[in-house]
C-alpha cells in the first residue's frame, strides 16, 4: 500500500492559486478570497498622501500650540517667583519676631530699596529680591534710616513697628502687613482695581 495525497488540486481563482476544501459549508478558499471574487489590487490610483499644504498647516498649528503652553508656563514662573520672595521675607520677619521674643532684644529688618535686599541685624547675610520685582516698604517715621532704606523693628514682648512691605511684578502684587501690637505677619494678594 502506498500512501496517495489526499488533497485537492490547486486551482486557479483570479490571479491566485489556491487549494479548494471539499468540505459541503465551505465557500471560502484556504487562501481567504471567497469562491468566484476576484483578488483586487490594495492600492487605488486616487488615493494619495498628505500634500505640502496640509503639512505646513499642521505644523504651523503644532507650533502655536507650544508657544502658547511656554508663554502661560512663563507667567506662571514670574507668579511663582514674587510668591518665593514674599515667602523669604516673611520668614526673615517671623524668625526676627521669634529672636526678640526669646533674647528679650530688639531685633530689625532693614530694606534697601535702591540694591533690592534685606538684612537681619543679628545675622551678616544679605537677602535679595530679583530685580524684577519692585520693593516698596511703609514704616515708622523714625525707623527710616536714609534714602530708600528702612527698618521694621520687633521688641522683646513680641510686638513691633508695625508696617507693610509689598512687592510688585507686572500685574501681580503682594502685601505682607506686620501687625504693630502682635508682630504678627500675614501675606495678601491684591492686584490692580484695573483687572477686576
Amino acid at each position: 500500500m502506498g500512501i496517495t495525497n489526499s488533497l485537492p488540486k490547486p486551482r486557479r481563482v483570479g490571479s491566485l492559486f489556491c487549494p479548494r476544501f471539499t468540505t459541503p459549508k465551505a465557500s471560502i478558499h484556504q487562501c481567504g478570497v471567497p469562491e468566484g471574487i476576484k483578488a483586487k489590487s490594495v492600492t487605488h490610483p486616487n488615493e494619495q498622501g498628505f500634500t505640502l499644504i496640509e503639512l505646513i498647516v499642521v505644523l504651523v498649528i503644532v507650533i502655536l500650540g507650544f508657544s502658547a503652553i511656554a508663554i502661560s508656563m512663563s507667567s506662571g514662573n514670574d507668579s511663582a517667583e514674587i510668591k518665593a520672595s514674599a515667602r523669604d521675607i516673611i520668614s526673615a520677619l517671623r524668625y526676627a519676631r521669634g529672636q526678640a521674643l526669646m533674647t528679650h532684644e530688639e531685633i530689625t529688618i532693614d530694606f534697601d530699596l535702591e540694591d533690592n535686599s534685606y538684612t537681619v541685624s543679628n545675622r551678616d547675610k544679605i537677602y535679595s529680591v530679583p530685580d524684577e520685582i519692585s520693593l516698596t516698604v511703609v514704616t515708622a517715621q523714625n525707623e527710616l534710616t536714609g534714602q530708600g532704606q528702612g527698618s521694621i523693628r520687633f521688641y522683646g514682648d513680641g510686638s513691633s513697628t508695625g508696617g507693610r512691605v509689598t512687592l510688585e511684578r507686572d500685574k501681580a502684587k503682594l502685601q505682607i502687613d506686620i501687625n504693630w501690637l502682635t508682630g504678627a505677619c500675614e501675606l495678601n494678594d491684591t492686584f490692580d482695581d484695573a483687572d477686576q
